[in-house]
């Protein structure tokens, strides 16, 4: 079942009505979950860093060995033909795909050139300004490069993501906050995490166990533009609870606000909500 509603899929040259099926049984991704995506939004009229997430995708697709067969500029044209079908007063979700087609050396390896290509474009609102999560610890961790493919956006990640999801809602919260192999704050089981404290702002340094977001950098440079000491810092769970405000960044949403972590209460504070502000003149701005 899908997220989205009102959906339109590209695959194999053309733009098609609804969620149609792309993969096959014995597809290498089905089979062995070689697939990489990335997420884009169209919202106010406007598709912010659309080219940056269309490069990832193709970064991704590398980091698995996917051939990519799809140039970014390319993929850019294909993805605003299929906006100008959409309501200009939609809110669309935007998603390039790769997945290996067959396997190579022993069936694991995929094969060279052999590759699935498909953008799916689906209706979904975004939160509202005063949508906030909260967030609980998690025993689950991000894995590091020695473990897992943690330099892609890749679907075999995304499991452990779940149960990280699947425990904090078993304890009453909505996402979770989890930790790298060494104990300290990489990000939440969704998206990236910036603290407030005392006016100037902290988010984890990238350390090779997370995606450093597209937003999280547009947010850290529309942040410094405005004056705000941002700091990327090894940073702990006692820096969290410590924090005047607490907020995550994802293409989804873009911001969204944290009210709470475990018993630690935040306001949605004035740097939040000017982060938020912030996105959208910029995106504006930039068309």
């Amino acid at each position: 079942m899908a997220t989205g509603t009102d959906i339109r899929t590209y695959h194999e040259g053309r733009w098609h009505e609804g969620d149609i099926a792309v993969i096959r049984a014995s597809d290498h991704g089905a089979w062995l979950g070689t697939t990489v995506f990335d997420g884009a939004r169209y919202a106010h009229g406007l598709a912010p860093d659309l080219d940056k997430h269309c490069a990832r995708a193709n970064a991704s697709a590398e980091a698995l060995m996917i051939t990519p067969t799809v140039s970014t500029q390319e993929m850019v044209g294909i993805v605003r033909e299929g906006l100008a079908a959409c309501p200009k007063d939609a809110a669309i979700y935007i998603r390039p795909m790769y997945w290996a087609l067959d396997g190579g050396p022993l069936g694991i390896l995929p094969k060279e050139g052999a590759t699935g290509f498909a953008v799916a474009l689906e209706a979904i609102p975004m939160a509202p300004p005063d949508a906030a999560t909260t967030l609980t610890t998690t025993r689950f961790r991000r894995p590091v490069m020695e473990d897992a493919v943690v330099n892609a956006k890749a679907g075999c990640l995304y499991p452990n993501n779940a149960r990280m999801i699947a425990e904090a809602r078993v304890k009453g919260f909505g996402n979770a906050l989890a930790a790298d192999a060494l104990g300290n704050v990489a990000e939440s089981a969704s998206s990236n995490v910036f603290v407030v404290k005392d006016g100037e702002v902290f988010t984890p340094i990238p350390n090779g166990t997370f995606l450093a977001g597209i937003t999280r950098a547009r947010h850290i440079a529309n942040l410094c533009a405005d004056g705000v000491k941002v700091h990327e810092v090894t940073m702990s769970f006692a820096d969290v609870h410590a924090a005047d405000e607490v907020f995550l960044s994802g293409n989804m949403h873009k911001v969204t606000p944290v009210t709470t972590f475990d018993d630690t209460a935040y306001p949605i504070g004035p740097v939040t909500k000017r982060v938020r502000e912030m996105y959208w003149d910029w995106a504006a701005t930039a068309g």
